[in-house]
């Protein structure tokens, strides 16, 4: 007993070198883990989030003003904003437009004070035409006598708030919203109203699209989980079938099958079920065939890997003890199908609001979404800003949904539904 009693110190004390190899190791497996993991966080970094900081940052960028007119900036930010500048204001505006005359500065000047107000690019321009003034004139008598325009106070303030290095305006005018005079955020006018309405399209359309692929994917999924392997594996084929064919050749099918002398249309006339072609092309209904047909494998898949996991057993045992068939499916079975459905629902809504190629070939100028515009500011007017703003607006909007899914049908949310 006594030896017993000297020896077990020494088998329940902590060896320390035992205690050194095994932090070592421990560091050693998780360098290892780390060395795998870093190529990919690489390329998640270069390929994803640092695309995303560049968009939100250009977003946010206010170019024009403040580089090119810095010392007009600089000499504005002590001013009141209730009497007009100084002499010092108006020569150094008059001096930094000469020198930015002839050059791609003064566009860029122009451009930008033409998207706070309507008619400054013409002023600007005029402006510039007559200069530079002689040092021996009053600059400010010399502005005025060239366009009144500089005699207000309101020119002034646009320039002050369009020479901030960082602006709000784009991500303002991507909700139809603008800075007043007093410098209040207001809406802009009716006729300049426009994102909105295109917000609440892109909503509208995905909303309908993700419904309708709901609708006749959760069937098929159904379908594919019950049936015997190899007649679930051949269904699952025809499902990606539409995966081998590039997204155009489908869109350039269906402006055959649905034009006024489109197969459709002709099958119709044949039958005699109408009298002269459908308008089918060039509308919503042309847009929501396209992307119903595009989008439908996004819904199918999620709905039948988590069907595929649903026992039967459960369906069996509530049917064995008297429940009706379709209260047993509602009760029972569909409740176990959320996790898949809130999938498919977020997957396919999330592509539908990023569409682009399918209402602009299938649709008219009333089915063009969020994603049109940005196109259109990219590429044909150059405004990489409003492009920014309004894929700012987007993504915002996804990470909103996102958010939403993982509250609903989150791990600790799943868990505790099958707890129940």
């Amino acid at each position: 007993m006594s030896d017993f009693a000297a020896s077990a110190p020494a088998i329940g004390g902590a060896d320390p070198d035992l205690k050194r190899r095994m932090r070592r190791a421990e560091r050693r497996r998780n360098l290892a883990y780390f060395a795998l993991v870093l190529p990919l966080a690489l390329l998640v970094l270069v390929a994803f989030v640092w695309p995303i900081a560049s968009l939100l940052v250009r977003a946010v960028e206010n170019e024009g003003i403040h580089d090119n007119l810095p010392q007009t900036i600089a000499a504005l930010r002590g001013w009141n904003g209730q009497e007009l500048p100084d002499e010092r204001v108006y020569r150094l505006l008059a001096d930094e437009l000469a020198q930015a005359k002839g050059t791609p500065k003064l566009a860029a000047i122009a451009t930008r004070l033409n998207r706070e107000e309507a008619g400054l690019r013409s002023l600007v321009m005029k402006t510039a035409r007559h200069l530079p003034l002689p040092m021996d004139v009053s600059a400010k008598e010399a502005l005025i006598a060239i366009d009144p325009a500089w005699g207000e106070t309101a020119i002034w303030k646009t320039l002050q708030r369009a020479g901030h290095p960082f602006t709000a305006f784009y991500l303002l005018a991507a909700l139809d919203l603008t800075v007043d005079d007093q410098g209040h955020i207001a809406l802009a006018p009716p006729q300049e109203r426009v994102y909105l309405d295109v917000l609440g399209r892109t909503f509208w359309m995905s909303f309908n699209v993700t419904l309708l692929c709901l609708l006749l994917g959760f069937p098929v999924a159904y379908l594919m989980a019950i049936l015997p392997v190899n007649r679930s594996n051949l269904l699952m084929l025809f499902v990606l079938l539409p995966f081998w064919t590039s997204v155009l050749v489908r869109i350039a099918a269906w402006i055959v099958l649905l034009q006024n002398e489109g197969l459709v249309n002709r099958l119709l006339l044949s039958l005699g079920l109408i009298e002269s072609p459908l308008p089918m092309l060039f509308n919503r209904f042309s847009v929501y065939i396209g992307m119903i047909h595009i989008l439908l494998p996004f819904m199918v898949l999620p709905l039948y890997s988590v069907m595929k996991g649903i026992s039967p057993l459960y369906v069996r045992a509530a049917l064995s003890l008297g429940c009706p068939p379709w209260r047993s499916f509602w009760t029972i079975y569909f409740p176990q199908t959320l996790p898949g459905v809130g999938a498919g629902v977020l997957l396919v809504f999330i592509m539908c609001m990023g569409y682009y190629i399918t209402p602009a070939l299938l649709g008219g100028p009333k089915e063009q979404m969020l994603s049109y515009f940005i196109a259109f500011y990219t590429n044909q007017t150059i405004n990489w800003n409003m492009a920014a703003a309004l894929s700012a607006i987007l993504l915002t909007a996804t990470l909103l949904l996102y958010a939403v899914y993982a509250l609903r049908f989150g791990p600790t949310r799943v868990k505790f539904m099958k707890a129940r």
